[in-house]
C-alpha cells in the first residue's frame, strides 16, 4: 500500500508540473513578440521624425496579457536593444517598466471594459511618460529631443512669456496623451481578439500551485494583516536595500576610479607641458622680462612660444612663469583666457592659502609636489616646474593649471545616467525576485496558513467536524509544486490532515456510539424511576421536548447569549429525563398515592431534589471532565426553587437559581397541569397555559415563561405528538 501511495504521489507531482509549465513557452513568445512590437514602431517613428513613440504599444499588450513581470521584461529588453539606434533609449527604460506596471493593475483586475479605469490608465501613462521624458531630455540633451517640438517650445515660450521647462513639460503630457491613448487601444483590442484560454495559461503561468483570484490573494492579506513582519515585506526591504546599496556602492567605486585615473592623467599632461616650456625659455632673460615686460628683446616670441605649449596640452587650462619673492607671486608671463585676464608682468599675487606649506620651498627654488586648491576661481591642480639659469640657480617657476571643475559635472552627469540605466534593471530585478519569492513561498504559505486555520477551527468546533473533509479536499487542490521544503511542508500537512479527519471521524463514531449508549441507559434509567408512578403520561419525553423549546426561544430572544449556547442546550436537553431521579428514594405508597398528599408525606416528597442532587453529584464524581450531568445535578437539585424564593429545597431566587432548573421548571409545571395524573384529570390547554402566564416573576422566571408562551405552536405539537387535546388544540 506503501508503494502504490508513493506512485499515486509521484503521478500527482507529474500532472501539476506539467500545469505549472503550461503557458511557459506561450508567455516567452508573447514577450519576443511585444519587443518586436515596439522595436519595428519606435524605429518607425525615428525616421519619419514624428514626436510620438508609440514603443510603449507591445509593451502594455503582454501587460495586459501576461501580467506585470512580462511587461516588465518587455520593456526593459526593448529599451536596450532599441538603444543600438537611438543613444538615450536605454535611459527609457524606467518609464517603459512603469508603464507596464500600471498596465498590469488594469490586467490584474480584469477590468478592460470599465472605461473610467481605462482613461485613468491613459492619464497615469500619459503624465508619467511626459514629466519623466521630458526631464530625462533637458538633463541629457538639454533640450528637446524632436526639433519640431523644440521649435514649437521656444514659439509658445516667446508668446505666452513662460519658462521653456515649463511649457516643455506641458507640452510633452499633450503628446503622450495621444501616444498612450492610442497604446492602449492598440492593447485592449488585441486582448479583445486573443483567446481567453490561452490568456489564463499565459497569465497564471508563473504559479506553482492552484492559481489563486485575486479575491482569495485579497483574503489571505486581510488574515495575514496582523501580522508584525510579513515574509513578503520583508523580502522586499531586502531586496530593495541590496540593489540600491549596489547600485550607489558600484556608482561611487566607478566614478571614484575614473576620477583618479583622469586626474592623474591631467597631472601627468601638466608636468610635461611645465618642463617642456621651462625648458624652452631662456633663464637668462627672466629677470629682465620682469623687470621690461614686453618692452625687452623676445618677451613677445616668448610668450607666443608658451601659448603654442598651452593650446597643445589637452588638460592645461592656465601656463604662466613666475618669481616668487617673499612679498608674493611676481609674474612674468600670465597667458589670459577667454574668462579670466592676463596679469602684467611684474604684477605680485599674494600666496593661496593651498601654497602655505610649500612657500619655503619656493624661496628657495626646491621642486614641490602638486597643489591642489578650491577658491574662488575654481578647483584647480596646480604644478610648478623650477627654471635653472647656468648656474644651476632657480631663476623663476613655471606653472600650469589643469581644471577639475569638470569632475562634479561629470560625476553629476555619470549619476544621472547610472541612475536612469539601473533603475528599469532594479524594477525589473526586484519584480522577478518578488515574484519567485510570492510563488515560491509567500503564497504556499499563505496558502497552507489559511488552510491551517479553518481546519483547526472545524476540529474546535464540534458542530463542523463534517466540513474536515473540504478542508481536506482544499489542501490537495492547492497543488503546491515548488520542489523545495515548501512542497514537502504541504505533502506532510496533507497526509496529516487526511489522517487526523479519519481519526476525527473514527473518534465521533465511537463517541456517538457511546453516548447513545449513555443517553439509552439514561432514558431507561428515569423510565424506571417514572414508571414507579402510575400516570407518567411520557413525562420525561416531553419535559425533554419543552425544555428544547424553551431554550431555543432564549437563544432566538438574545436571552443569556453568554450560557446559551448550542452544547448547553443539548446538554439540558439531554439532563431532562434526569430531573425527577431522585423519586427512586421515594415509597410507591408516596408516590403513587391517588388523593393529596399529608404534610408529613409532602416534606418525603420534597427530598427527591436533594436526592437527586446527590446521585447526579456521585455520578459527576466518577468521570473525569466537563460533562453535561452538571446540568443534570443543577435540574434535579433546584427544579422545585421559584423566584421569588418560596421554593424548595433551598428556597434560592432569582437568577442565583441555576438556568437550567429554572428552564426546568416551566417545563416540568406545564406538564404536570397539562397532564392526566392519578390524582387528577388533565387541565384544558388554556388553563394550562394560563397557569403558567400567571406564576411568571413570582414561580418561575419572566424571561422563561416569555420564550414559552412565545413558542405555543410547538408546545401544541408536542402534545398532538403524544396524543393529548387532540381536539381541544
Amino acid at each position: 500500500m506503501k508503494q502504490n501511495k508513493q506512485k499515486k504521489s509521484r503521478s500527482i507531482d507529474h500532472v501539476l508540473e506539467k500545469n505549472i509549465n503550461k503557458g511557459s513557452m506561450e508567455r516567452a513568445v508573447c514577450v519576443v513578440c511585444g519587443i518586436i512590437l515596439n522595436l519595428l514602431l519606435a524605429r518607425l517613428t525615428q525616421v519619419t521624425g514624428l514626436p510620438l513613440y508609440f514603443d510603449t504599444i507591445g509593451t502594455i499588450t503582454v501587460s495586459f496579457i501576461g501580467g506585470v513581470f512580462p511587461g516588465i521584461m518587455t520593456a526593459l529588453l526593448s529599451n536596450i536593444i532599441f538603444s543600438v539606434f537611438n543613444d538615450i533609449a536605454a535611459y527609457y527604460s524606467l518609464i517603459n517598466v512603469l508603464m507596464a506596471i500600471c498596465a498590469s493593475y488594469l490586467a490584474r483586475k480584469n477590468d478592460f471594459k470599465d472605461i473610467r479605469k481605462i482613461l485613468y490608465l491613459i492619464f497615469c501613462t500619459a503624465f508619467i511618460s511626459g514629466v519623466l521624458g521630458s526631464l530625462i531630455q533637458w538633463l541629457l540633451l538639454g533640450q528637446p529631443q524632436y526639433t519640431v517640438v523644440s521649435d514649437t517650445v521656444d514659439a509658445l515660450s516667446s508668446s505666452v512669456r513662460l519658462p521653456k521647462g515649463v511649457i516643455f513639460v506641458f507640452l510633452s503630457f499633450l503628446l503622450n496623451i495621444i501616444d498612450k491613448g492610442v497604446s492602449v487601444l492598440v492593447a485592449l483590442f488585441v486582448v479583445s481578439v486573443f483567446p481567453a484560454d490561452l490568456r489564463f495559461d499565459i497569465y497564471n503561468s508563473g504559479w506553482h500551485q492552484r492559481p489563486l483570484m485575486q479575491d482569495e490573494i485579497g483574503e489571505m492579506k486581510k488574515n495575514t494583516a496582523a501580522t508584525k513582519h510579513s515574509l513578503q515585506k520583508r523580502v522586499f526591504i531586502i531586496v530593495v536595500s541590496v540593489i540600491v546599496l549596489i547600485i550607489i556602492t558600484l556608482g561611487y567605486i566607478g566614478t571614484s576610479l575614473y576620477f583618479k585615473q583622469d586626474k592623474a592623467l591631467r597631472i601627468e599632461a601638466a608636468k610635461k607641458a611645465a618642463a617642456l616650456a621651462a625648458e624652452m625659455l631662456d633663464a637668462e632673460m627672466m629677470d629682465t622680462y620682469l623687470k621690461k615686460g614686453e618692452a625687452a628683446s623676445g618677451y613677445a616670441e616668448t610668450k607666443e612660444m608658451l601659448c603654442r605649449i598651452r593650446d597643445n596640452s589637452m588638460y592645461v587650462k592656465f601656463l604662466y612663469v613666475l618669481k616668487v619673492r617673499e612679498d608674493g607671486c611676481h609674474m612674468i608671463f600670465n597667458l589670459d583666457t577667454e574668462d579670466v585676464p592676463a596679469y602684467e608682468p611684474g604684477e605680485v599675487v599674494e600666496f593661496e592659502e593651498a601654497f602655505s606649506p610649500y612657500i619655503q620651498d619656493l624661496l628657495h627654488g626646491d621642486p614641490i609636489p602638486p597643489v591642489e586648491s578650491d577658491d574662488t576661481d575654481g578647483w584647480f591642480i596646480t604644478v610648478y616646474e623650477p627654471v635653472h639659469d647656468s648656474r644651476g640657480r632657480c631663476v623663476c617657476y613655471v606653472g600650469a593649471d589643469i581644471s577639475l571643475s569638470y569632475a562634479s559635472d561629470y560625476m553629476r552627469q555619470f549619476m544621472i545616467r547610472i541612475a536612469l540605466i539601473m533603475s528599469g534593471f532594479m524594477v525589473a530585478i526586484v519584480a522577478y525576485i518578488t515574484r519567485v519569492a510570492n510563488y515560491y513561498m509567500v503564497y504556499p504559505i499563505r496558502s497552507i496558513t489559511s488552510l491551517s486555520n479553518r481546519f483547526v477551527g472545524n476540529i474546535d468546533r464540534d458542530d463542523e467536524i463534517r466540513n474536515l473533509n473540504k478542508d481536506v479536499a482544499a489542501f490537495k487542490k492547492l497543488n503546491i509544486v515548488t520542489g523545495d521544503e515548501v512542497q514537502n511542508l504541504y505533502s506532510v500537512l496533507c497526509t496529516l490532515t487526511e489522517n487526523v479527519t479519519e481519526q476525527l471521524w473514527e473518534i465521533r463514531h465511537y463517541s456517538d456510539a457511546v453516548s447513545k449508549m449513555q443517553n439509552g441507559l439514561i432514558i431507561t434509567m428515569a423510565d424506571m424511576v417514572e414508571n414507579r408512578d402510575s400516570d407518567t403520561g411520557a413525562h420525561i419525553q416531553k419535559t425533554a421536548e419543552y425544555v428544547r423549546i424553551i431554550a431555543n426561544a432564549l437563544r432566538e430572544k438574545g436571552y443569556y447569549a453568554e450560557k446559551i449556547t448550542p452544547k448547553y442546550i443539548n446538554d439540558i436537553v439531554m439532563s431532562a429525563p434526569l430531573h425527577d431521579v431522585g423519586k427512586i428514594n421515594i415509597s410507591d405508597k408516596i408516590l403513587n398515592k391517588p388523593g393529596k398528599l399529608d404534610p408529613d408525606e409532602y416534606e418525603i416528597m420534597k427530598t427527591h431534589t436533594t436526592a437527586g442532587r446527590m446521585i447526579m453529584e456521585k455520578a459527576i464524581s466518577t468521570i473525569s471532565g466537563d460533562n453535561y450531568l452538571k446540568e443534570a445535578r443543577n435540574m434535579a437539585g433546584y427544579h422545585h426553587e421559584k423566584w421569588d424564593g418560596t421554593g424548595y429545597p433551598e428556597g434560592l431566587h432569582g437568577e442565583v437559581i441555576p438556568l437550567s432548573a429554572r428552564i426546568m421548571a416551566v417545563a416540568d409545571v406545564f406538564d404536570a397541569v397539562s397532564s392526566k395524573r392519578i390524582y387528577k384529570p388533565p387541565f384544558p390547554f388554556k388553563k394550562a397555559v394560563a397557569i403558567i402566564e400567571e406564576g411568571s416573576g413570582t414561580h418561575f422566571d419572566p424571561k422563561c415563561v416569555e420564550a414559552f408562551m412565545d413558542s405555543l405552536d410547538e408546545v401544541k405539537r408536542v402534545l398532538r405528538k403524544y396524543r393529548e387535546y387532540e381536539g381541544e388544540l
